[in-house]
């Protein structure tokens, strides 16, 4: 027979050893393993950088679209008699003459406010066509090699040969109207090469990954290889470039409207402001001292906003 003490001594110390578990009592939870974007977001929240330049890029965003909740002054409007080159009244905060008056007799406040729409839109939509066209370029490169790589990277290595700046005033000299569709698609036709070449690169890294070779073993097409499993692995440094970048299109823009190859009146544009407040700068300097702050402080908060986003999805820097 069984000892039945030894049996009911080895059951308490079971007992002790193995505490039971209340149902009623609710367990924690373990934490879901987080994705790239998911620590990106994270460091994201907690980088000030990220965070001011993102308070900026949104109140710029709200002067582009609605420009009239800031002032309710004509940006085009002038008078010579009573506002020639009038000087700031800085107690006079937002009103028509708080940075005074242009050569023309115009709101500086005003042409800066609405001069925001132009810069904003051409800055935008340029990095929206050249992250479109050269991610495709890049991708299709990246991914299919060979004689299709070489042909398309030779195509990039031409365009990428072309001063930017140069380029962009020789296709501009060719049209008499200069739209902002005119303008942004002169930054475009000469902006896309780089990102096809970061495009390229990431591509040819993401696609020697295992669960690429394993889509292509299961038998997934060359389009859902493409879009489901490699491209967003690869838009990383594709959003931290066009990032960057798009403050650098702003500032071309109003390089080329100072040059007056940009926008031409009645287009309000900070460049063209500047351009005016040159011929002024001994004895008027408010009217090149404000849209020149402007547009530093536009171009500083996309490029510290590409920084933080770098310095979020680049897991050498964490």
């Amino acid at each position: 027979m069984p000892d039945v003490t030894k049996t009911a001594d080895a059951a308490a110390v079971d007992a002790v050893a193995t505490p039971s578990v209340d149902a009623s009592e609710p367990q924690p939870k373990q934490d879901k393993p987080r994705s790239l974007w998911g620590d990106a977001w994270r460091d994201l929240r907690r980088n000030p950088y990220f965070l001011v330049s993102s308070v900026l890029i949104a109140f710029l965003l709200l002067i582009a679209a609605w420009p009239s909740l800031f002032t309710s002054a004509s940006p085009t409007a002038g008078d010579l008699v009573n506002h020639y080159v009038g000087k700031p009244e800085l107690s006079k905060i937002g009103s028509e003459g708080w940075l005074g008056y242009d050569i023309q007799g115009r709101s500086v406040y005003a042409r800066l406010i609405y001069g925001t729409r132009a810069s904003v839109i051409v800055g935008i939509l340029v990095t929206l066509i050249v992250t479109v066209l050269g991610g495709l370029v890049g991708m299709l490169a990246g991914y299919f090699g060979g004689w299709i790589d070489a042909l398309l990277s030779r195509i990039t290595d031409i365009f990428f040969g072309i001063p930017f700046l140069l380029g962009a005033m020789v296709v501009l000299q060719a049209f008499t109207e200069r739209t902002v569709w005119v303008v942004v698609g002169a930054l475009a036709f000469l902006g896309w090469t780089q990102m096809a070449r970061v495009m390229r690169g990431a591509v040819i890294t993401v696609k020697q990954a295992d669960y690429v070779h394993a889509a292509k073993a299961l038998g997934a097409g060359t389009r859902r290889i493409l879009f489901r499993h490699i491209l967003p692995n690869a838009m990383a440094p594709v959003i931290v470039v066009a990032t960057i970048a798009l403050g650098g299109y702003i500032s071309a823009e109003a390089t080329l409207s100072y040059l007056g190859l940009g926008f031409a009146a009645p287009t309000v544009s900070w460049g063209l402001d500047i351009s005016a407040g040159v011929q002024m700068i001994r004895t008027s300097q408010h009217i090149l001292l404000y849209p020149s702050i402007m547009l530093s402080i536009t171009v500083l908060a996309f490029i510290m906003l590409g920084e933080a986003v770098r310095n979020a999805l680049d897991p050498k820097l964490r």
